[in-house]
């Protein structure tokens, strides 16, 4: 019924190379960004795919758009793949994951509209509890800055830790003030923490990877973010300049709709939150 094309981390960072220098070379390509023209999305699969195919097979074509859904297993290509232009789009990423990202990379991407949250959580296979984790545990955290930030905050919100004064979306475990079960922390790429459960004593996993592993966020996890005043929502993003194409208008209208927000509600009981 869909058709996402499923592109591995490995391919996509030799062929996003080539797409741009391909792209830097062509210049603007007014037949791929007609109005009649599809919009090719970049987006992790679960949850930003599932609800785009969703737009796709259920919204889309009674509001004139054609939508092409490019599936990505990693943090960096859609992103890079939006910038030169591979993809008209992405949907994936929050605010300060983006601010990061464009400072460090010298991208231009801004976000076009805010479509849910996927509360980050703390996750183990031995700990039924905060409580039984044991002193010395070993704890993995993305290696991204700001979800390893994020992640940290997690941990000083619920006791576990306490972050030094001040420290804002770049800290890192050097930036603990207390560690009263002394734990340690292992760095890895976030869409690796799900499957490395097994290898650390407990692990915070962002909520697209938790569903994708069979996880229930809002069941499965220790501790689970607040949604209240939470600055890390996910969000439609273009390439600066290409806020006012109709076709990025358009799905951004139909993602923020009834029809979505129920869906999501359906669809992931509570793991995943319309923030719309």
């Amino acid at each position: 019924m869909r058709n996402a094309a499923k592109i591995t981390t490995a391919v996509l960072a030799a062929g996003a190379l080539t797409l741009g220098l391909s792209a830097c070379g062509s210049g603007s390509n007014s037949a791929k960004d007609s109005a009649d023209a599809p919009l090719t999305v970049a987006a992790s699969p679960v949850p930003h795919a599932e609800i785009l195919n969703y737009v796709k097979d259920n919204l889309a074509a009674k509001a004139g758009l054609k939508l092409e859904v490019k599936e990505f297993t990693d943090y960096v290509t859609p992103n890079t793949a939006t910038e030169d232009g591979s993809v008209d789009a992405n949907y994936f990423q929050n605010q300060p994951y983006l601010d990061d990202f464009n400072k460090k990379k010298g991208t231009h991407i801004v976000p076009v509209t805010t479509v849910h949250l996927e509360p980050l959580g703390l996750y183990s296979q031995q700990a039924k509890s905060v409580k039984d984790i044991k002193k010395g545990a070993t704890v993995g955290v993305p290696n991204d800055t700001v979800n390893e930030a994020r992640a940290l905050k997690l941990l000083d919100a619920n006791g576990i830790i306490k972050l030094k004064d001040g420290v804002g979306n770049e800290a890192t475990p050097g930036d603990i003030a207390s560690n009263p079960k002394n734990l340690k922390f292992k760095e890895l790429e976030a869409a690796q923490l799900p499957r490395s459960l097994g290898d650390v004593d407990a692990a915070v996993i962002n909520g697209n990877y938790a569903i994708e592993a069979d996880l229930k966020p809002a069941e499965d996890a220790l501790v689970l973010e607040s949604p209240k005043n939470n600055p890390y929502g996910n969000f439609l993003a273009v390439k600066e300049g290409k806020e006012k194409d109709p076709r990025v208008k358009k799905l951004a209208e139909l993602l923020v709709s009834p029809e979505v927000k129920k869906f999501i509600e359906d669809k992931y009981d509570g793991s995943v939150l319309a923030s719309f």
